[in-house]
């Protein structure tokens, strides 16, 4: 950032706090002040009520809520109809208000214009009362949320199927209901000048490295933007390399994954206004794990791992294959395949190379417009376009029946991956995959994958490397990458970066019939 725009943040900051109220500023004796400050700071903001009532019909006060973020039933029934029978009492007001008279679970003292600004944006109706410095906050937020349900991106055959929603605190109630010890630790800041958004930073005392949620909690509370309207505005402000395509930090939307990941030593970040939480340090194979790997047999979890790991590779170099065979390298194709081939390219007035992108740009496109359009046409309109486009291109001899196949494998090869953020990693890395092909053949495609293994090699997650546990190298650690051995296998933790609690179960754990038993 330059002088001038530096010199311009600055500027922009100093006129949003001139507009707004000073961090301490404390709240006046008088009601009448007080009521005239926050008139004047909720100036055209229709869906702000100031209610005004007299206490045991003598002392003035004030409640100030925002229509639609506030429960305005419980409010009149436990907290205006009760006052306005009560007496307010002339020593402790608003303690005696608090033991005695309100009966509301979650109340708060409020000292300063801030607090009651943050109080009523929030959705808890705020207090005020003639002669008293203090305000109260009541817990009575009530707004429209969606229900907890089947995430739509993770899908699994056996599993929870809850998953985050929108709400902060539905985020957090899910995660606290599976790991119910009072180790497991969410501090709660705000990011954004004008949004104040509620960002949790969750870790378990005791398993995770204290190094690690220090750097986090670093990382977060230097985050200076006007807003944050998703978790991926922290992503990409707290991640170790912003250049690089592949993703640095793990999101997803189940519960079951967070907890996971907290047992084994990460941070989740859970940002208020999305589903989706943020799980660091993230690493290449954590992004290609299932949660369903850890829910089936460990042998059939351990075929499929392999299998998800293969089509990676072919949804990585499939089509940059193709053309380095077809363009430089035809003598190692079979020579039936090879006629074949020929026949079918006979007609295509293209190069393999102009071929292939031609077919890989409209299969993207074809995806892309799958995921905007409504979700009942949307599945349809792919598929058919897929097949109508694929048909009439080889018919109309734009491209060979061999390149809409090799199109074809290489796109459900990409949906095998089951986090959709690393799928555009890789589709994105296969254009210039297929153009280092087209003009260098099979040398190109190795001079590819030697850059790509390298950068994996350099790039780390909150410092830790992206290859663990393959570089640096844990054998020990290998039972859970490449396989997924059985659950009374791995006994010890994955070690991410410092201090850690290796040891998650007890010594002998296989199953099998008890020594000494009665076999009857």
């Amino acid at each position: 950032m330059n002088r001038n725009a530096r010199k311009w943040w600055r500027a922009h900051k100093q006129r949003v706090q001139q507009q707004a109220v000073p961090s301490h500023t404390p709240l006046h004796k008088e009601l009448a002040e007080n009521e005239q400050q926050l008139r004047a700071l909720y100036d055209n903001c229709s869906d702000v009520v100031f209610r005004s009532f007299r206490i045991g019909g003598s002392t003035r006060a004030l409640v100030v809520y925002i229509d639609g973020l506030t429960n305005t039933e419980e409010l009149e029934r436990n907290v205006l109809s009760v006052l306005m029978k009560t007496k307010m009492p002339k020593d402790s007001a608003i303690g005696k208000l608090l033991d005695n008279v309100v009966s509301v679970s979650q109340t708060n003292e409020l000292a300063t214009f801030e607090d009651c600004l943050e109080s009523v944006a929030n959705g808890f109706p705020t207090l005020l009362i003639d002669q008293q410095e203090c305000a109260l906050s009541f817990g009575l937020a009530k707004w429209e949320k969606r229900p907890v349900e089947e995430p739509m991106a993770e899908g699994v055959v056996r599993g929870p199927r809850e998953g985050f929603t929108e709400s902060i605190q539905v985020n957090m109630a899910l995660i606290r209901r599976i790991i119910k010890t009072p180790a497991l630790k969410m501090e709660q800041m705000q990011i954004g000048g004008y949004t104040k958004t509620k960002v949790v930073l969750a870790y378990i005392d005791g398993i995770v490295d204290m190094d690690l949620v220090t750097e986090a909690r670093a990382r977060l509370n230097r985050i200076d933007i006007d807003g944050v309207l998703e978790s991926g505005y922290i992503e990409e402000l707290i991640e170790d390399h912003p250049a690089s395509p592949f993703p640095q930090i793990l999101s997803t939307e189940r519960p079951d994954v967070t907890c996971g990941n907290l047992l084994e030593g990460r941070i989740a970040i859970i940002v208020d206004g999305t589903p989706f939480v943020m799980i660091a340090p993230a690493t290449l194979f954590s992004l290609l794990q299932s949660s369903e790997d850890y829910y089936q047999r460990s042998i059939v979890s351990s075929a499929i791992r392999w299998l998800r790991f293969l089509f990676t590779g072919i949804s990585f170099l499939l089509p940059s294959l193709y053309v380095a065979l077809i363009t430089f390298h035809q003598e190692m194709v079979p020579t039936s395949l090879l006629i074949s081939m020929a026949a079918s390219r006979e007609a295509v007035p293209f190069p393999a190379l102009v071929e292939a992108l031609l077919m890989e740009v409209t299969f993207e496109a074809l995806r892309e417009a799958g995921v905007r359009l409504p979700k009942q046409i949307g599945a349809a309109i792919s598929i058919v376009g897929a097949l109508v486009i694929g048909q009439a291109s080889v018919q109309a001899g734009l491209v060979s029946a061999p390149m809409v196949i090799v199109v074809a494998i290489t796109g459900i090869a990409s949906f095998m991956i089951p986090h959709y953020i690393a799928g555009l990693a890789i589709r994105l890395l296969r254009i210039p995959m297929m153009f280092l092909a087209g003009s260098l053949g099979l040398l190109g495609i190795m001079l590819g994958i030697i850059v790509t293994v390298i950068h994996l090699s350099t790039i780390r997650s909150l410092g830790v490397p992206y290859l663990t546990p393959i570089g640096p190298m844990k054998f020990a650690e290998w039972k859970d990458t490449l396989v997924r051995a059985p659950w009374w296998m791995m006994n010890a933790r994955p070690h991410l970066t410092g201090d850690y609690q290796k040891i998650r179960q007890g010594a002998n754990q296989k199953p099998g019939p008890e020594k000494g038993g009665d076999p009857a």
